[in-house]
């Protein structure tokens, strides 16, 4: 089989608190991208779907105030949740947000979550409590050290270890660039495993090619 591969990505809907989320996707599956403000994850959807423009990026911590959902390979969507931790923000509306993501998590729609680290600072206080609400909802996640690239080589993998430890998670994390694309076909190939194994469950005795459109 080949390797996974994002061959289309297409922005879908924007969803709020107590707005209806989409329809489900032709595969049943939701992957969540999720991290504080200012993290990179939309330049991290960019980058995995080769696309400057499919997810706005902006200089300005805390714009992301919806959950944004991306259809991946005409097959499950790629979801961008707010991010969360931006001191600026109103009280009222970082309670907003955390109602917003934790009403996500509790949906039931969720397969897979990335939580994402910035690779050059300790988890805050924000990225704990996230952590906990992820294993307080069962939900099977993935860490990634992003800025890989703003330390030197040598310092990468050691750095992702080490923000895994201190969120107090099993010592794994995938060093990510979203400028270098390191990490990148690592990332991919998990999407792409997460796919396969939903796909396995749902119809045990179907083989089906996870690289075309569903």
């Amino acid at each position: 089989m080949e390797p996974f591969a994002i061959k289309q990505a297409a922005f879908i809907t924007s969803v709020g608190l107590g707005s209806a989320y989409p329809e489900p996707s032709p595969a049943g599956m939701e992957i969540a991208m999720v991290g504080k403000s200012n993290v990179g994850k939309s330049s991290l959807i960019n980058s995995l779907c080769n696309n400057r423009k499919l997810a706005k990026v902006s200089s300005s911590p805390g714009k992301t105030r919806l959950i944004n959902f991306f259809l991946i390979n005409q097959a499950f969507y790629l979801v961008d949740l707010p991010g969360y931790g931006f001191a600026k923000a109103p009280k009222a509306e970082q309670q907003k947000w955390g109602q917003l993501i934790e009403a996500y998590l509790s949906s039931g729609r969720l397969r897979h979550i990335f939580l994402l680290l910035d690779i050059r600072h300790g988890p805050t206080a924000e990225d704990k409590q996230m952590f906990q609400w992820i294993l307080y909802y069962g939900i099977p996640f993935t860490l990634v050290a992003t800025k890989a690239d703003k330390l030197p080589r040598h310092k990468r993998a050691p750095g992702a270890r080490e923000a895994a430890r201190l969120l107090g998670a099993p010592p794994a994390a995938l060093p990510y660039s979203s400028e270098t694309r390191e990490g990148r076909a690592e990332l991919l190939e998990i999407m792409g495993n997460i796919l396969g194994d939903h796909i396995s469950l749902q119809n045990p005795k179907t083989t089906i090619d996870i690289d075309s459109s569903l």
